[in-house]
């Protein structure tokens, strides 16, 4: 067993799963679905040429769902 290895398993468990940094990245989408669901009132939102009425924190769903989508796409780790 190499030391990097010993090393890995020995971060293992809970303390090793929640670093500094996923911590406040979860404590931000909470904070934004409590947002988007703070807002319920219906806005017409148009999309190039077609208007659609719909609630707000529909709007904002969707948009959390494709930053979520598009930062995973970016940041996420290529396998070598």
């Amino acid at each position: 067993m190499s030391p990097k290895e010993a090393s890995s398993r020995a971060k293992g468990g809970v303390s090793g799963r929640f670093t500094p940094a996923r911590i406040i990245v979860i404590v931000i989408a909470i904070l934004a679905v409590v947002f988007i669901f703070e807002n319920t009132r219906h806005v017409k939102v148009r999309l190039l040429i077609p208007e659609v009425t719909m609630p707000l924190y529909l709007s904002f769903l969707a948009m959390f769902v494709i930053g979520v989508l598009c930062g995973w796409f970016l940041f996420r780790r290529r396998a070598r």
